[in-house]
């Protein structure tokens, strides 16, 4: 009997059934099996690949001299080891199975494998005495890590170390082309027969193989099955139609361009009480341990990403024919196993759905992966793996490596590569269930790689706990990490006293009454000053019946009129609405009827300009005579904490501005922890700058006037004049003041900035700071930069963040919630997620307002209830904001989740293609918007600001970009504007960006190739494709290339125009014109790199003949090892 007919006779009836439903029909009895003359035998003569080889192949010519898909095994040998019995059974396994002495080269643009003659096998050995654990694991992944050119052979190699008299490490490599896990099976197996033999002075006791690797490659080019494969090539593009082409895991960097397949591990031991329990879920349910750990695996992935569509990648044997069990070969294919968790099922009804996911996989598992992926037509991206992004194998138990008279055990090779972004691979032992995860090290940190393994853990307990839980109740973060989000969020401070902020004000001006208060161009007005102005004030605008509740509308411009009215309305009991009098009169009018203000504070020369309204309007300036005769004590009005301190608009989706109300308890924490945090005093002067309608003016208002420091307050419309603001700060000793980040790119472009030494700090918020204007920010200013955050919906900021000089973090956090307020990073169904990853962010504690003015709904919808606080009736705010908790407890903001868009099936964050542009020299500042300017045509449009007297050209820009990201990312037009249109708050307002100029559209337009490098290159494309015609814009791709025609497009073109570039580049420049651009540019530059790897890995391999020659040598001389 075979050893699979003899694996059937020994299953039980349930896992025989389970087999059946796999395979869609009755496990056939041995004596029905197909017989090896069913793939005839060819000899030694050259073949073609099969379908696995011809992928791993090409992906070995995309990067020559790399270890990406190595496959290594080491054991630990302690005994008395016959090496020469060792050397000529590694020989006889070499001359038995030709696959491990092939090579691999092209004939005719096709690549072929072509065994070469047996020889003697040398086993080349090193002395590592006294050797640590450590030492050996290094010897050995150094080994693990040499190339193998498969052109000039062979893909297969050993080497043993010497420990002690006693005691080796063998590791034996091959290449993923000529082997799969399965072949270390046979391999180990004849390795142990062999060896048992030779040292009993016996022959081999193996029959000669009756096909070669080579014979079933032949054979599934040649026949392929094809009727059995149409319908399943079917199934499975129709499966796979609308997948997500990413797995969006939270990474700590950005992906590389082009995938480096740099990799690290991590280990995981589950106990066998709880792998039983999980094995016992499993048989609930007619699954599988697989199966189970599948639906566990896309759980975490699923709760890592936000996403419910999750494709993994598990690997099944490929073997279904009885003759190819015993070869040594890549018989692997991957299956693409797609899952949905919609709905949030409990686990049980998860395992449901994976089980009949993988079984209708199962099913079809004849498909070559390669012929899916060309199927699909997935765009091609040199930065990931199509199709999944994440791999899950779990091994059988197996027969272990033993060769007679040895205790030999596994010992890790680690080649330090990573195919997937993280691939878990698990081992099913009596033990209980061992686990590695093996990740993207260009990705991840070690450190991540922990946390998963931990969330995996955790996870798994949690299922075996309760396999009921809907998914989103399932446990994931580790107490530890549980522990430590609590931390983060333990700002409970007691500030003493329980007084308003305008009662805080009064206090320091009887402090410090005769301290200059406010500076206004030429105007100076003490604390005593400022307190009796604003009573007096307050005390008319209380005759006039404002008080707690009570909102009083104020537009004035910028003055210290201005700062009296905002003072006497607080001091009146009432709450202002700012109404800024360069807003158009249909929003004035707008926000006057729907703020319903009893009072409006105005200037003469603005009363024409406002609306119609029902209120009573009080002039500043005209009306001050009157005014000036009121008391200077303040009015009594019993406002307290809870009351309205002021309402302020803010944009809203319907197109109609929506009010902010905010309270004094959480407009008074805010200064309070602010003034703890910077400790203003005398010597301070704060600029009040920022437009009055919009919140981060409260503070820049009242902090200085809390604290004896003095409020120096702009001209009017002088927060958007540079210049201006450098002159100011330098007259007036200016120590502190605020700058939304695109104002403070202008400030900091400002050519003469000496002005500036009195600038202690810098405040940025508003909007996301780019680490590269941080870091500029430190080249041109002596002052301190804190980043802070915070929606209008909670008194102005909730987050800070102290920047330092040499950050090299490529964004810059938004830090950690101040006193008292607490930050929630929640998933959709409102639970907390895990540290890195991404979630929506609500404010909770204090500083969170009321709500919005009138908008009952809207509200409800933003404010919701708080189920983290023991408070009745607490609740959060919805910011709408995507954020990630970071390892040492700071906010990375990730920015609006409406600023994610999906364009060709790729979600794309703007935010990322805008700092690759603005790090451009030639660029200064950098806006990336999706325009759908035509129905169904949404395209990347990139505006941006020239650093110097020209703007670099859109093609200059474009390479820059392709540099660094995929095409996909790359827009397809350049704005090139004076400025960027900025809103009122010196932000950039992006409704106000131009259409780009119509232009045909080239991407699908016929350009004729224009020179004689375009038209070889089209004329070796229409061959190549067979097509009619090539136009300069065509995309080999969308024409129907793919990557073995890129391989033979490579060396037409090498031959018919001599030029030195690689296959990469060709990936790069999928269209003639692109291509041959670079072609003019020369290849020189970017080959070389790709001819050092060459040039390194035939250096490793000489150095390792010539080791394998000394150590012959050695032999003959009788010196021994």
């Amino acid at each position: 009997m075979t050893e699979l007919a003899d694996r059937l006779a020994k299953l039980t009836p349930a896992q025989r059934r389970l087999l059946e439903l796999r395979r869609g029909q009755a496990p056939a009895a041995p004596a029905a099996r197909t017989t090896p003359a069913d793939i005839p035998a060819r000899g030694e003569e050259p073949a073609p690949l099969s379908f696995s080889q011809r992928r791993l192949w090409f992906l070995d010519r995309m990067e020559p001299g790399n270890a990406f898909y190595n496959l290594p095994s080491a054991s630990r040998l302690r005994g008395a080891l016959d090496v020469p019995a060792l050397e000529r059974a590694l020989g006889e396994v070499v001359a038995r199975h030709a696959v491990l002495r092939s090579v691999f080269r092209e004939v005719a643009g096709e690549p072929v494998q072509a065994p070469l003659p047996p020889r003697g096998f040398v086993l080349p050995t090193d002395t590592l005495p006294d050797a640590d654990d450590d030492t050996l694991r290094a010897a050995l992944a150094a080994e693990a890590r040499l190339p193998f050119d498969l052109a000039e052979g062979p893909p297969f190699r050993a080497r043993l170390f010497r420990l002690g008299a006693d005691d080796h490490a063998l590791i034996v490599t091959l290449h993923h082309v000529v082997g799969d896990a399965w072949s270390f099976n046979v391999l180990f197996r004849e390795l142990g027969a062999l060896y048992g033999a030779f040292s009993r002075g016996e022959a081999s006791p193996l029959s000669a193989l009756p096909i070669q690797y080579a014979d079933y490659a032949a054979w599934q080019r040649r026949d392929g099955t094809s009727e059995l494969l149409n319908p399943q090539l079917d199934w499975w593009t129709e499966r796979m139609k609308g997948a997500p082409d990413l797995l969006e895991l939270p990474a700590d960097r950005p992906r590389p361009a082009v995938q480096k397949f740099r990799g690290g591990r991590h280990h995981l031991q589950l106990s066998a009480e709880l792998t039983d329990r999980l094995r016992n879920i499993a048989g609930e349910h007619g699954a599988t341990l697989f199966m189970v750990l599948l639906a566990a695996w896309q759980t975490l992935l699923a709760r890592h990403t936000g996403r419910e569509d999750v494709v993994v990648g598990s690997p099944i044997a490929g073997r279904s024919r009885a003759e190819t069990e015993g070869l040594i070969g890549v018989f692997v294919n991957t299956l693409a196993l797609r899952t949905d968790l919609s709905g949030d099922p409990s686990f049980r009804a998860l395992v449901e759905r994976v089980r009949g996911t993988a079984l209708d996989a199962y099913a079809r598992q004849d498909l070559p992966f390669e012929s899916l992926v060309e199927a699909l037509r997935i765009p091609r991206d040199l930065s990931r793996q199509p199709l999944f992004q994440a791999m899950l194998m779990l091994h059988r138990p197996q027969g272990a490596f033993a060769l007679p008279g040895l205790l030999c055990e596994p010992v890790e090779a680690d080649p330090g590569t990573s195919i997937f972004d993280l691939g878990l691979y698990a081992w099913d032992r009596p033990q209980g269930l061992g686990a590695m995860l093996e990740y993207n090290a260009d990705l991840f940190d070690a450190s991540t790689a922990a946390r998963f393994v931990g969330r995996l853990r955790t996870l798994l307990e949690g299922i075996a706990a309760n396999p009921d839980a809907p998914l989103s109740r399932l446990p994931l973060m580790t107490a530890d990490e549980t522990a430590r989000l609590a931390a983060w969020n333990a700002t409970e401070c007691a500030y003493p006293g329980g007084e308003c902020i305008h009662e805080i004000i009064a206090a320091q001006a009887a402090r410090t009454p005769d301290a200059v208060a406010v500076v206004f161009e030429d105007e100076r007005v003490t604390y005593a000053e400022l307190d009796a102005r604003a009573n007096r004030l307050a005390n008319h605008l209380h005759a006039l019946g404002v008080g707690p509740e009570v909102r009083v509308g104020v537009c004035a411009e910028r003055s210290v009129e201005l700062v009296v009215a905002l003072l006497a309305t607080l001091k009146a009991g009432g709450g202002y609405v700012p109404l800024d009098p360069g807003y158009p009169r249909d929003r004035l009018a707008y926000m006057l009827g729907d703020s319903r203000v009893s009072v409006l504070l105005t200037q003469a020369h603005l009363a024409e300009r406002i609306p119609p309204h029902g209120a009573r309007t009080v002039l500043l300036d005209a009306d001050w005579p009157r005014i000036a005769q009121e008391s200077d004590v303040a009015p009594e009005t019993g406002v307290g904490l809870d009351h309205l301190a002021y309402v302020i608009y803010t944009s809203g989706s319907t197109g109609q501005p929506k009010g902010a109300e905010n309270a004094h308890r959480g407009i008074r924490n805010r200064l309070l922890w602010m003034q703890e945090a910077f400790g203003l005093d005398g010597t301070d002067a704060i600029l009040q700058k920022t437009p009055f309608s919009f919140d981060v003016s409260v503070w820049e208002f009242f902090w200085p006037l809390m604290t004896g420091a003095r409020l120096v307050v702009a001209k009017p419309e002088g927060h958007r004049e540079p210049a201006y603001l450098a002159r100011l700060i330098g007259q007036q000793g200016v120590t502190t003041m605020h700058f939304v980040p695109s104002m403070l790119q202008a400030f900091l472009e400002e050519p003469d900035l000496s002005a500036c030494a009195p600038l202690r700090r810098v405040v940025c918020s508003g909007e996301a700071l780019p680490a590269e204007l941080a870091a500029r920010f430190f080249t041109r200013m002596d002052a301190d930069l804190h980043n802070l955050y915070g929606p209008t919906e909670a008194a102005v900021d909730v987050t800070w963040w102290a920047c330092a000089r040499g950050d090299d973090r490529r964004s810059v956090p938004i830090g950690r919630p101040i006193a008292n307020t607490r930050i929630h990073l929640l998933d959709a169904r409102l639970n907390p997620v895990a540290p890195g990853v991404a979630g929506e962010l609500y404010i909770a504690g204090v500083q969170v307002g009321r709500g919005y003015l009138g908008r009952r709904g809207l509200t409800a919808e933003r404010f919701v209830p708080d189920p983290f606080s023991a408070t009745p009736g607490a609740r959060m705010y919805r910011t709408g904001d995507l954020a990630r908790w970071l390892a040492d407890g700071s906010v990375d903001y990730l920015g609006r989740a409406d600023h994610q868009v999906k364009i060709r099936g790729f979600r794309i964050e703007l935010g990322e293609i805008e700092a690759v542009l603005a790090a451009h020299p030639g660029v200064r500042e950098a806006v990336v918007v999706a325009r759908t300017d035509a129905p169904g045509d949404t395209r990347l449009v990139a505006y941006l600001t020239a650093a110097g007297d020209s703007a670099p050209d859109a093609a200059a820009l474009r390479e820059h970009l392709r540099a660094g990201m995929p095409e996909y990312m790359v827009p397809t037009a350049f704005v090139n504007m004076d400025a960027l249109p900025l809103s009122p708050n010196g932000k950039v307002d992006r409704k106000a960006l131009p259409a780009p100029e119509a232009k045909r559209d080239e991407a699908v337009a016929f350009v004729a190739p224009r020179d004689e490098t375009e038209r070889a290159l089209a004329a070796i494309w229409r061959e190549a494709l067979g097509v009619e015609q090539v136009g300069v814009d065509d995309n080999f791709f969308d024409l129907g290339g793919h990557s073995l025609l890129l391989v033979q497009v490579h060396g037409r073109i090498r031959e018919a125009l001599g030029a030195q570039i690689t296959v990469v580049e060709l990936f790069q420049h999928p269209t003639v014109g692109a291509l041959a651009a670079r072609l003019a540019r020369g290849g020189e530059e970017q080959a070389a790199p790709a001819r050092d790897a060459v040039d390194e890995r035939s250096r490793r391999q000489k150095a390792a003949l010539e080791r394998q020659k000394q150590a012959a040598m050695q032999r003959r001389g009788g010196n021994g090892r």
